[in-house]
């Protein structure tokens, strides 16, 4: 009877191999190996070392239970060559005392060392043998699985499924060899059960051919997957907003600055997509103070001057009050009414807003997550701006593009001020255009970045003193809002009285985010007009605020901040022609961590420096959030180590798409199974 490639439906074996995300045989052929053990060869007890971990194959002579210091199962067994080992169980069942009868002839596997009794394994791995059965012919491979799913289970399963599951390649020859890549059938049975010879580190360190193959697999998956999402986007129709230019020229004549040659750029490519008759997908970086703002609000004032209707949605209300405030003093003198929709307003002013956008007498519309809700409808909208996208799920993104036109889609601007370096850019978004503002506006000089230990707090505190008694303001962020016990963090309320206290002349402000929207705002206000000195805050205020004043920025506890949040903070500080500061405080000792990246921020003004800096020490899921962010997870590339293989992945991506439809189907079928639908936002 052949045997099954997959469990019974509805057994625990299937539950838990759907527990690690395997739900058909096509899954387990490319569930490839964490490491291996090498069961091909036997060790003679007297010729192994401590600290080694090997095979053995001895006769059991004696078996007992002992009860010191707690009860144990102890099992003395010599090999052929009369060596002797004692195996040690401290959970055990009594079958195992049974099974371990004097006589009966076992391969024993694990980590030798030395024990009170000689020679000992704790817990080896166990087999059953009559003399002069065959070793195995490959190594063993070891899965990563799950509680009640063990190795020689999951070896079962995978070895069913790569028995019937055909293994065919459906990547062209000619790609094949020009990338020099070994069939997909031999990787992946070299990978699940390399040979005894096999070298040991190009297997552990992921560099073997049979690797690359896998990995350039699963890179050229997610470059397909992204760009078919792509092609399907640019095949919905949206409204073309052709280039009136009335509202963005009379805006930019009211600007009190000059676009810089990179804001001039983007807006070019932007305006090119908006006349479009198909959906923009554009993703816009640009570091701290680079001018993203600007560039969104000309790309709003197409999309009114169209008659359309623009939204932008921004992740905190501190931050869409900051684009509330900026845009309307822009628009207003244009005869341009903006609506604020934002949660924490009050019901009557939101409804009244919400209703003016329903009439579609408004034409723009600035808030929260606040505009996702039922109740906001703007049945002219054309243009969706998405502030810091990355904070936002992909649902979240899909419900603000359903607020859509009959028949058409909105065009999407997703802005975002945390660089992200070119090659995990091309992986993670080649689902969108990019625009880079890789410019900063003139008269900007580099914040002075300052590591000073928390033990000089004082120093700080009179620092802080002279500056605002001289004119200027500053900023003082704490991590948390409350006392914690595990973490002993200075809070916000904390130290706003200690300054309080320390500092009678100055007028010191305190906002966090379990603030009132109302409280929030007039703190906000209150520090943006100059009556307020110093504003000690959590990082609420770590993306948007603008107030050229401030010049000095304290960041309490640095050392438990991530590389993104310092740079977003610091650069609240420097809008302004004075010279302004940034100083972190951290508390001794160190971790290797933290060290690496206060050095970094000491060191780096540039943002996509920072940003690289950032991908080494964090690795790149986590740096793009790629669990929140919709997109196939990489089990087996690394963006750092395989770069290299990023940029041939997109390139047969596009040759595949243009040219072989059908492979492209399979390699997703093969990768992807029915995941594929996660791109679609």
């Amino acid at each position: 009877m052949d045997t099954p490639a997959w469990p019974p439906e509805g057994s625990r074996q299937a539950a838990l191999l759907a527990k690690l995300d395997l739900r058909e045989p096509q899954e387990l052929t490319v569930y490839l190996p964490l490491r291996y053990e090498d069961e091909t060869r036997l060790t003679p007890i007297e010729a192994a070392l401590p600290g080694e971990t090997v095979q053995i194959e001895a006769e059991v002579v004696s078996t007992e239970i002992v009860y010191r210091p707690r009860r144990q199962l102890l099992a003395r067994l010599r090999d052929e060559a009369g060596g002797e080992i004692v195996a040690r169980w401290l959970n055990f069942y009594p079958s195992q005392q049974k099974q371990l009868a004097p006589g009966r002839a076992f391969r024993l596997f694990g980590e030798l060392r030395g024990g009170f009794l000689g020679v000992e394994m704790v817990h080896p791995r166990l087999r059953p043998v009559e003399r002069g059965d065959p070793l195995p012919q490959a190594l063993t491979p070891v899965y990563p699985t799950t509680a009640g799913l063990g190795q020689t289970a999951l070896r079962h399963w995978i070895d069913a499924a790569l028995d019937t599951v055909a293994l065919d390649d459906p990547l062209p020859a000619a790609l094949r060899r020009r990338l020099d890549l070994p069939a997909f059938a031999d990787a992946i049975l070299y990978l699940h059960h390399p040979p005894p010879e096999a070298e040991a580190r190009p297997l552990v360190e992921r560099t073997h051919p049979a690797w690359q193959r896998i990995k350039f697999d699963e890179l050229l998956v997610q470059q397909l997957s992204l760009r078919r999402a792509y092609n399907a986007r640019r095949a919905h129709a949206a409204v073309s907003l052709t280039p009136h230019r009335a509202l963005t020229a009379a805006l930019l004549d009211r600007l009190p600055f000059a676009l810089t040659s990179a804001q001039r750029r983007v807006c070019e490519e932007i305006a090119a997509d908006l006349a479009m008759p198909h959906p923009m997908q554009r993703l816009l970086q640009g570091d701290v103070g680079s001018g993203k703002t600007v560039v969104a609000a000309l790309a709003m004032a197409r999309a009114a001057e169209n008659g359309w209707q623009a939204a932008l949605m921004a992740p905190t209300e501190i931050l869409a009050e900051q684009h509330y405030r900026k845009l309307a003093a822009w628009f207003a003198p244009l005869g341009l009414d903006i609506a604020w929709i934002s949660g924490g307003r009050k019901k009557r002013e939101r409804a009244a807003a919400i209703d003016r956008l329903q009439s579609g007498d408004c034409l723009l519309a600035i808030g929260t997550h606040a505009l996702l809700e039922d109740p906001v409808d703007m049945p002219r909208l054309a243009l969706a701006v998405v502030d810091e996208q990355h904070r936002f799920g992909v649902r979240q993104r899909l419900a603000l593009r359903g607020k859509r036109v009959e028949g058409a889609r909105p065009h999407m601007l997703m802005m975002s001020a945390t660089p992200i370096p070119r090659t995990l850019a091309m992986a993670h978004y080649a689902d969108l255009d990019v625009s880079v503002l890789d410019e900063l506006p003139p008269g900007r000089s580099p914040v002075l970045t300052r590591l000073v230990s928390a033990a000089r707090r004082g120093e700080i505190v009179a620092r802080l003193k002279d500056a605002c008694l001289g004119g200027r303001q500053a900023y003082w962020v704490c991590p948390l809002i409350e006392e914690s016990e595990t973490l002993q963090l200075k809070t916000a309320i904390e130290t706003w009285e200690t300054l309080q206290t320390a500092l009678p002349e100055l007028r010191i402000g305190l906002i966090h985010g379990r603030l009132k929207s109302d409280e929030k705002a007039a703190t906000m206000a209150a520090f943006a007009a100059g009556d307020l000195h110093v504003l000690v805050a959590t990082t609420v205020i770590e993306v948007g605020v603008d107030i050229p004043n401030a010049s000095l920025m304290v960041i309490e506890h640095a050392e438990r901040f991530g590389l993104a949040q310092l740079h977003q903070l610091r650069g609240r500080v420097g809008r302004g022609a004075a010279q302004s500061a940034c100083v972190l405080l951290f508390e001794q000792p160190l971790s290797e961590t933290a060290r690496a990246r206060l050095k970094v921020i000491f060191e780096h003004h540039d943002g996509f420096a920072i940003a690289r800096e950032d991908l080494r020490i964090r690795g790149p899921g986590e740096f793009v959030g790629a669990r929140q962010s919709g997109l196939p997870l990489l089990r087996y590339a690394d963006l750092a180590a395989d770069a290299a293989l990023i940029g041939p992945a997109r390139a047969a991506a596009e040759e595949l798409l243009a040219t072989a439809p059908e492979v492209v189907d399979k390699l997703l079928t093969r990768w992807l199974g029915g995941r594929e639908g996660l791109l679609s936002a």
